[in-house]
């Protein structure tokens, strides 16, 4: 981690030399963290907040988009409200997309969901979640969360996702979607997100094509990894990216500093 801090701030100086500075379009340098959170718990079975929450805050991320995320679910993850809890622990702004909206165990319990989460130091200033398109109406429903956050006075349209697992004739429909919402963004655009296929997949190109990608590294199961199916990908310039060992879920994180202008 003291090497990927070093990494980080040498690029930071690099980008806030004069010879890299452009008046009339301002950069903002991000770090960005994309985590397929397993509802928190680690491949030992053991639901852990805390844990997963030590984890991110080491991280020490602008801007993170997580995956499989329980809010009031069930017993595995305790009833928590896992987004308000992650807020709340690490001093961000939240926002949460379910995707699944059942109806609670008992009435005037809270309803039982899951879904994404973006989580920001800075500023959100809106959102939305729409839910994807599938194949096949018994599989899983999947949405696109997206948040317009204020970087230090640019806006930057941040998303997070999670495709169809089983399905590459969902993942196509699906990644075209968010494909369309990235084209038409106003803002510079940061993807993260559990795509559940290989870069090279075909079903991925409407967002490959469009979107750079500083990653090349397997991202799951977390103990070893074998393949690379969690991103974090932008209309602006990755400078590096690093997958991270976790003990907290079953995929690995993805860090990324990136530049939006």
């Amino acid at each position: 981690m003291r090497r990927l801090l070093l990494l980080i701030a040498l690029a930071l100086v690099t980008i806030a030399s004069p010879a890299a500075a452009t008046p009339a379009t301002p950069a903002r340098t991000l770090t960005v963290l994309s985590f397929n959170i397993h509802h928190a718990a680690g491949e030992d079975g053991v639901f852990d907040l805390d844990r997963l929450a030590a984890e991110i805050r080491r991280t020490h991320a602008d801007v993170i988009g997580l995956q499989e995320v329980d809010r009031h679910y069930g017993e595995r993850s305790g009833w928590t409200d896992e987004p308000a809890e992650l807020a709340s622990r690490l001093g961000m702004h939240v926002v949460y997309g379910a995707n699944l909206d059942l109806e609670p165990p008992s009435a005037g319990q809270p309803r039982r969901q899951y879904g994404t989460a973006i989580l920001s130091r800075h500023p959100i200033l809106r959102w939305a979640n729409t839910l994807l398109p599938k194949v096949n109406p018994a599989e899983e429903q999947r949405g696109l969360l997206t948040a317009v956050v204020n970087v230090r006075g640019v806006q930057v349209r941040v998303m997070t996702t999670h495709l169809q697992h089983d399905s590459a004739a969902s993942r196509g429909l699906q990644a075209q979607v968010v494909a369309d919402a990235v084209a038409a963004s106003k803002e510079p655009v940061v993807l993260t997100g559990d795509l559940n296929a290989p870069p090279d997949a075909p079903e991925l190109t409407p967002l490959t094509a469009r979107l750079r990608d500083g990653g090349n590294a397997f991202t799951y199961p977390a103990d070893v990894p074998t393949a690379r199916i969690d991103y974090v990908l932008t209309t602006g310039l990755p400078l590096f990216s690093v997958v991270l060992p976790t003990a907290a879920s079953d995929h690995r994180p993805v860090l990324t500093p990136l530049v939006v202008r």
